[in-house]
């Protein structure tokens, strides 16, 4: 009885699994409450997602827009946002603040205080970028009705890369049936390097455990091992290499194949009895290029109806994520949330935040 008792006291690991770590991102959020700017203040669905935020305590959310346009749309949705900050770039009283700020940030480019004044009373994205530098929000999130450019440039411009990285990549997290993955980079870098590509890797594997995951990367290719030559694999190999030296408390894998990432019996037959930390169970897949990330997450959304979550930024400084424009109101609360827990981690030493219990096992 003593060792039935003993087993069944012992803390038990629990997989993650979409409705798990879903339920993971909500209560992260709520446990340190973060400030998030969103710049599309008068996009119904903006309106209708912050009016959720706010009610479910997420977050705290600004809006950014003409105040008497976001009121009269708020009305006619019969939404409440009265607990949402409404700010109009244009006669903010941190307008100068701000464009002193990005003035000092662009002057070497050519950029005059006069231009920098007008940009962010003119661009709701550079106004909203420039809060988050500043340190009056935490994140931020647009793309509803902007272009991934429009919204990625002001935070290469004003928030910058990490000085630990100095490359802005992506990653999704794809939902299927029984587990959640970490894909990167399937958004942002077209043909990285072997050393861009060890960044990301790492990247990545630091952005799945500030979300509870524990990553286990493979850095795929078309071969596993030593089983094909070719430039490609070769690029892979030298990353993995590279990734490891960074961070030898990773556990990483490269060169290896999807399968043999994923699945443990084709792990058995690829890798013939060697150990592996990763094969058979990887968590974090890096992808050697945009062509292959790309179409990969979006045919395993298409065939196996897996809910892909992101793309999330990494790599900035504070944290700026990009909607795309068909986006609904679930998917703006989702990467709001996904915003809000990544600036926790970026508050936290080493850029790593604790996980609710039940995910700390995943």
């Amino acid at each position: 009885m003593d060792i039935i008792s003993k087993a069944l006291s012992k803390e038990r690991k629990v997989r993650m699994n979409p409705k798990l770590f879903a339920h993971t991102l909500f209560q992260q959020a709520k446990s340190m409450t973060q400030h998030i700017v969103l710049p599309e203040g008068v996009e119904p669905r903006v309106l209708q997602a912050a009016a959720e935020i706010v009610r479910r305590g997420l977050c705290e959310v600004t809006l950014l827009g003409d105040e008497e346009k976001i009121k009269t749309a708020t009305k006619q949705l019969r939404l409440d946002i009265s607990r949402c900050k409404i700010v109009e770039p244009a006669t903010s009283p941190h307008l100068d603040r701000y464009a002193e700020d990005l003035y000092q940030k662009r002057k070497h480019k050519g950029m005059t205080l006069d231009e920098a004044r007008d940009q962010l009373m003119n661009d709701v994205n550079s106004f909203g970028t420039a809060m988050v530098a500043a340190g009056d929000a935490d994140g931020m999130v647009s793309g509803a009705i902007h272009t991934t450019a429009n919204t990625v440039r002001p935070a290469l411009q004003i928030i910058k890369t990490h000085p630990d990285t100095k490359l802005v990549s992506s990653v999704f997290f794809m939902c299927l049936p029984d587990k959640v993955l970490v894909y990167g980079d399937c958004a942002i870098n077209t043909d990285p390097t072997a050393e861009e590509l060890a960044v990301i890797a790492v990247t990545s594997a630091d952005t799945a455990m500030a979300f509870g995951i524990e990553p286990r990367v493979a850095m795929l290719s078309y071969a596993t091992g030593d089983s094909n030559t070719g430039p490609i694999v070769q690029k892979v190999a030298d990353a993995a290499a590279i990734a490891k030296q960074k961070r030898p408390d990773l556990m990483i894998e490269g060169p290896i194949q999807y399968d043999a990432a994923v699945n443990p019996e084709t792990a058995k037959t690829k890798f013939k009895g060697r150990p592996s930390e990763v094969a058979g169970k990887a968590t974090v897949l890096i992808f050697p290029d945009l062509n292959t990330g790309n179409n990969t997450y979006k045919a395993v959304q298409q065939s196996t109806g897996a809910i892909a979550m992101g793309p999330l930024l990494q790599g900035l400084r504070k944290p700026v994520n990009d909607l795309s424009r068909g986006c609904t109101v679930n998917d703006i609360v989702t990467t709001v949330t996904l915003t809000a827990i990544q600036a926790q981690a970026l508050k936290t030493k080493g850029g790593q935040n604790s996980v609710p219990e039940a995910a700390a096992g995943a």
